[in-house]
């Protein structure tokens, strides 16, 4: 069983997110965990004005997703970091190129949950998700979250990302704040999650 991460991360917040996810697939027997990014649509000068150029080049280990592959995975979990409380511009162009998917249902049935980052404790990460969810609903996705049995998220001793609707984390006004163990633990568990109800619905 496929379980495809596309993810978009500017500085590296979204990919340790998308790692994690990945380990937590992999924790479930037949259940393997593909790594993809979203194309980039910003230029390398405009990417080293924002600092990000370094972290462009960490990651790019990671193969550039393809629309096919979308429906050749039995899964699909989508990370992309918060702009104004929706998915940013990579993601969105991305997805706007699947209207041949849409057109022949090929991502109906599929499970598709998303996670996310923001810059601060309150920066649109749940509305990112569940903007993110319409998208998946025309597709005719089965949408996973991350539920409270992920005891994480009700803790409020810490400053921490996570809801319901998917792993999160707060990345900081100059991106300073990396993943905290309990957001890594949040996405861990999603992945884990999601690979098993899509087993389930392999079945």
């Amino acid at each position: 069983m496929k379980v495809l991460v596309v993810y978009y991360s500017m500085y590296g917040h979204i990919e340790k997110m998308a790692q994690a996810i990945a380990a937590g697939v992999g924790e479930v027997e037949g259940a393997e965990a593909v790594l993809r990014r979203v194309p980039e649509t910003l230029s390398a000068e405009i990417l080293g004005k924002m600092g990000a150029l370094e972290a462009q080049k960490n990651m790019a280990s990671v193969p550039v997703a393809t629309v096919d592959e979308l429906a050749e995975a039995d899964a699909i979990i989508f990370g992309t970091p918060t702009r104004f409380g929706n998915m940013c511009g990579q993601m969105r162009q991305f997805l706007d190129a699947t209207g041949a998917l849409w057109g022949k249902g090929a991502l109906i049935g599929k499970v598709g949950s998303v996670f996310t980052s923001s810059a601060t404790q309150h920066g649109g990460q749940e509305s990112t998700i569940l903007s993110f969810h319409t998208t998946l609903l025309h597709h005719g996705m089965v949408i996973v979250g991350l539920p409270y049995s992920f005891a994480g998220q009700m803790g409020v001793a810490e400053v921490t990302g996570c809801s319901p609707y998917g792993a999160s984390t707060i990345a900081g006004g100059q991106g300073e704040r990396l993943p905290s163990e309990n957001e890594l633990a949040g996405a861990r568990f999603q992945g884990a999650h999601v690979a098993r109800i899509a087993a389930k619905l392999c079945r």
